[in-house]
């Protein structure tokens, strides 16, 4: 599933990035790296998502978020 397609408040493991190269090495930077975990904090009307990832807030629009591959943890860790 798409990071778009996630659902506020539950905890989702970066599967791939499928953005240009240098908005993959930024967001890489920024620590949203393959295997990452990360949570939905908040979903904006326009599309635009809060998610956070290694105690840090990131917010990423519609464009982005519907080009990075997530996989739901399991509930028990």
């Amino acid at each position: 599933m798409t990071l778009y397609e996630a659902r506020k408040d539950l905890e989702y493991i970066v599967e791939g990035l499928f953005v240009e190269a240098a908005v993959t090495r930024r967001l890489q930077a920024l620590g949203l790296n393959d295997g990452t975990r990360i949570r939905v904090l908040n979903r904006k009307k326009r599309g635009a998502l809060i998610i956070q990832v290694r105690g840090t807030r990131l917010a990423l629009g519609r464009h982005l978020s519907s080009n990075i591959e997530v996989s739901e943890c399991s509930r028990e860790g």
